[in-house]
């Protein structure tokens, strides 16, 4: 049967519409907020967003501040990244972030490099009132997903957890304990999941959390991170802000490691796969300081190295056992730290 011109046209000009509104509503779905987006690991969502066709809002505290300036250089960036000019204990500036976006990456956290002078105003109320002030903006925003980025610390700190169990995501940080012992960051993360949680159990919103571990990998700017920090200082024989430990013994703490662009891999998964729910340890290589130190020398042996260490006494293996059935994998851990000393060369750190 053939059709008239005129009907053929109309058919085509329907199809047409009905595509432009089907790609329409596509990048619609696909429009997302990250906060802190200029931060070690949102810089790598960022990243990882864009490359896969993403719109992107980005919540930064001055989107004309340099240590911003490395997110408009990411491909992509100029069509499909815009940022915010944002507070987490403004609820306004967010909600402005949000709007539009149908799903939430919550990663703006402070992250001390020293001991806080006032933890209650630099640690815990941001975490806390600023993550309830992301999922108020959520739910004002019908957003469908939100991935709060916790902290691997949000599940160690538990001194009632069997020592010969791996600790999983149903072990959390006891909350007192950690007031007592000042363990500051770790009450404000441990808090803010908690409260994430309970504020989407009441007003059914969707949460779901991952936990990082000890956060390795190539940095996009100089600017110095915790993790930066400590692997800078293991480069000149020193622990954190310990003098050179050649003529004493370096902590020889527990470290759970992983790859900044694996927790991107992680964090964009738990939001994408329909099935996550709950909380995500993302953890991926468990090493005490010394066999981290050793594996370093065995790569860059020219540099100075801590030599001396104790006896490590806490063991806080975890298990990424339910993040790998999503479908996550990670990358060998020396590779990581080849990738690390490149970048920190590239912007000037070494």
């Amino acid at each position: 049967m053939k059709h008239h011109p005129a009907i053929c046209f109309g058919l085509v000009n329907q199809q047409e519409h009905k595509t432009q509104g089907r790609i329409a509503m596509e990048m619609e779905k696909r429009k997302i907020c990250v906060t802190g987006a200029g931060g070690f690991v949102a810089s790598w969502i960022v990243k990882l967003l864009l490359s896969k066709g993403y719109v992107v809002h980005g919540t930064v505290r001055d989107p004309d501040d340099d240590k911003n300036a490395h997110l408009t250089k990411l491909d992509g960036a100029s069509d499909n990244l815009k940022l915010f000019k944002a507070n987490l204990l403004d609820y306004d500036s967010l909600r402005s972030a949000i709007m539009g976006c149908e799903g939430v990456l919550h990663v703006a956290c402070p992250v001390p490099t020293s001991a806080p002078a006032d933890p209650e105003v630099e640690l815990l109320e941001p975490a806390i009132k600023g993550t309830l002030n992301v999922l108020r903006a959520c739910s004002d925003a019908h957003a469908k997903r939100v991935v709060y980025v916790s902290s691997i610390s949000a599940v160690l700190l538990n001194p009632g957890w069997p020592k010969d169990r791996v600790k999983d995501e149903s072990c959390w940080s006891d909350k007192e304990h950690c007031r007592a012992t000042e363990r500051w960051y770790v009450l404000a993360k441990t808090e803010a999941e908690s409260a994430a949680f309970e504020y989407g159990k009441q007003k059914g919103l969707d949460v779901v959390s991952v936990n990082p571990g000890y956060v390795l990998g190539p940095v996009m700017n100089p600017s110095l991170v915790f993790s930066t920090l400590v692997l800078l200082n293991f480069l000149q024989g020193k622990y954190f802000d310990v003098p050179p430990v050649l003529e004493s013994c370096a902590p020889n703490k527990f470290w759970s490691v992983v790859d900044v662009r694996d927790v991107a891999d992680a964090i964009l998964m738990a939001y994408e796969k329909l099935e996550a729910e709950g909380r995500y340890i993302c953890t991926a290589h468990n090493v005490t300081t010394k066999e981290w130190v050793e594996k370093m020398k065995r790569l860059y042996p020219e540099f100075t190295y801590l030599d001396k260490f104790a006896e490590c006494d806490f063991d806080s293996r975890t298990s990424s056992e339910k993040l790998q059935k999503l479908g996550w994998t990670y990358r060998p851990m020396e590779e990581t730290m080849v990738d690390s000393i490149q970048s920190f060369r590239e912007v000037g750190l070494l």
